[in-house]
């Protein structure tokens, strides 16, 4: 008897155990969903968009900024057949305004936003300047169905100057807003250049404001309010007006030049040519000028600066020679150049077929006497060479704050094992000393191995002054840096040098002159091919780079012409000139 009593009491107490525990979630956890749930009922958040930040130049000129405008909205739930004719005669109304807008796209825009659950305003039309609207507002705003609101666009004052460096920004993809939620707001993002380099930064961050709203969504009070950022604009270390000087005296040629402060990395001028018109991108590129662009031989939409790809030719001198001495060949090595070297079955030219006679270090850079390097090259082997390279900045990224550095081709072995499954030629070794075979370099990367050469540290490129790191110290020693500076001041003033005929500026330039050849020319050729005997685009392209005052180095100038032929020739009166300009506009303190 008792053993059923206690059965019955368990049951009992299960039962009343359960009705307390759903009691219990009824009444207090129940409760707490529901809050919440009601909560979202009646407090909505809405969004408060940042102004994307501007982007200028050291000096304060604007790159890129945002023109005020207007944007017109169409009030929702008006895609049924229902409201068909009504939604039709509004669109009509826009176009007949505004008549480069296309009454289908309007109404495809529209439908593609409106839902039962949106109640708010579809924007059908982003854009429109404030001088073309300004006429029009008070027709359109007084119709109680479309709404008039202030936007922004993008825009770029300097036009083409500087383009492939500042960037473009572009509707944001789906793609874009999965990686970025922001954009779904702002509908823009960056797209290349600074512009997406600093994407976040220009971007901003958004602010919010919390509102109670009743049953008829209407606002009630204002719970909580955060303002959107407004600190948003960067500081570029461009000189546009510097930029656009280059721009002059490189009118009608294509390639790139790089002007960089030596003792810090900083970037006053990075031209990539031809350029572009950013704007064309920010109000949307036609399909026309899309495929001018992109069949253009001289490729304008490629940024030559960090993804032009370029045999560097003698420009390349200083860094093997300075593998040389690193690696235990003597600063009192010289060669006997004759002209040429034979080599199996093969014979290795120099550029002066006469030969240069007897040629140490310091007259292997002034006159670019290519024996040297073979001789030199045979002695210490390619991997040696390719690490000391490796070390001055070669076949890496230089950390520039732009999208998509090419890291280019420091080729040795291991690397034509890799890539090839083949082996290794002395050939090879010898071409290579010269900047020639498989070797490539970007421009970049030449003018910070020549800040390099000119300050004896390393910089890192930026264009923005947050991105900047210390030089770093290499570890060569000051008397082999000695050696190729005097080389490369031999080159702008001996008689025998490169260069000498060509510059010509008020401040003291050294300088090394390269050419990177575009088609190959046989060693078993006897008489070379004069460039101007060739088609354009099967000339070879012309280097030089430099840095000055020579006693003092502030500043290294970089400059590659495509197809422009000998290296002095085509570009040292373009260097003199921007030395000259740099020291006028103060940048250059000294002129020795």
């Amino acid at each position: 008897m008792n053993i059923r009593l206690n059965i019955v009491f368990l049951i009992i107490f299960g039962v009343i155990v359960t009705l307390l525990s759903r009691v219990y979630f009824l009444s207090i956890k129940s409760n707490t969903y529901f809050e919440e749930l009601s909560k979202n009922n009646y407090i909505k958040r809405v969004y408060k968009l940042p102004v994307r930040g501007n982007i200028e130049d050291r000096n304060g000129e604007q790159l890129a900024i945002n023109e005020v405008g207007f944007s017109i909205l169409i009030k929702p739930h008006l895609s049924s057949n229902k409201y068909k004719k009504k939604l039709e005669d509004l669109v009509d109304l826009i176009v007949k305004h505004f008549p480069e807008q296309e009454k289908e796209k309007l109404i495809k825009e529209y439908k593609k936003n409106d839902s039962s659950y949106n109640h708010e305003f579809i924007k059908i039309v982003d854009y429109i300047p404030y001088n073309e609207i300004f006429s029009k507002y008070t027709v359109l705003a007084s119709n109680e169905d479309i709404k008039i609101e202030p936007s922004t666009k993008r825009f770029y004052p300097q036009k083409e100057v500087a383009s492939h460096i500042i960037g473009y920004v572009g509707k944001a993809s789906k793609v874009d807003i999965l990686n970025n939620e922001l954009s779904s707001y702002t509908g823009v993002i960056g797209k290349n250049g600074l512009e997406k380099y600093y994407n976040s930064k220009l971007q901003g961050e958004l602010g919010y404001r919390d509102v109670k709203v009743n049953a008829l969504n209407k606002e009630i009070e204002i719970l909580e309010e955060k303002e959107a950022s407004i600190d948003n604009s960067i500081k570029t270390t461009l000189d546009i007006k510097l930029q656009k000087y280059v721009q002059e005296v490189f009118e009608g040629k294509s390639g790139a030049v790089i002007i960089m402060d030596v003792r810090n990395g900083e970037i006053l001028t990075a031209a990539s040519f031809p350029e572009f018109d950013n704007n064309i991108f920010a109000r949307g590129i036609t399909a026309k000028e899309w495929n001018e662009m992109r069949n253009d031989f001289n490729h304008p939409f490629t940024n030559k600066i960090i993804n032009g790809l370029y045999p560097p030719g003698s420009v390349i001198k200083m860094g093997v020679a300075l593998s040389f001495l690193e690696n235990g060949i003597s600063d009192n090595f010289t060669v006997n150049c004759t002209g040429s070297l034979p080599i199996g079955n093969r014979n290795f030219r120099c550029w002066k077929s006469t030969g240069h006679g007897t040629v140490n270090f310091r007259k292997a850079i002034s006159e670019s006497c290519d024996d040297f390097f073979y001789k030199g090259s045979l002695k210490l082997g390619i991997n040696k060479i390719s690490q000391s390279l490796d070390k001055f900045g070669f076949g890496q990224l230089s950390g520039i704050d732009q999208i998509n550095e090419f890291v280019g081709v420091n080729p040795n072995k291991e690397w034509k094992e890799k890539k090839y499954n083949q082996p290794w030629y002395v050939g090879e070794t010898v071409i290579t000393s010269i900047g020639q075979g498989n070797m490539l370099v970007t421009p970049l990367q030449i003018a910070r191995y020549t800040s390099f050469l000119a300050s004896g540290k390393l910089p890192k490129p930026h264009f923005y002054k947050a991105n900047y790191e210390e030089p770093k110290d290499l570890g060569v020693p000051k008397e082999y840096l000695d050696l190729m500076r005097k080389g490369m001041l031999d080159a702008s003033y001996d008689s025998k040098g490169t260069a000498s005929k060509y510059i010509n500026s008020k401040v003291t330039i050294a300088s090394k002159t390269g050419t990177a050849q575009v088609v190959s020319i046989p060693q078993s050729e006897k008489v070379r091919m004069k460039e101007s005997e060739l088609k354009y685009f099967q000339r070879s392209h012309a280097w030089i780079t430099t840095f000055a005052p020579f006693k003092n180095p502030q500043y290294a100038i970089t400059v590659i012409e495509e197809h422009g032929g000998h290296g002095g020739e085509a570009t040292g009166a373009v260097v003199s000139k921007i030395y000259d300009k740099l020291y006028d506009l103060g940048y250059i303190t000294s002129k020795e």
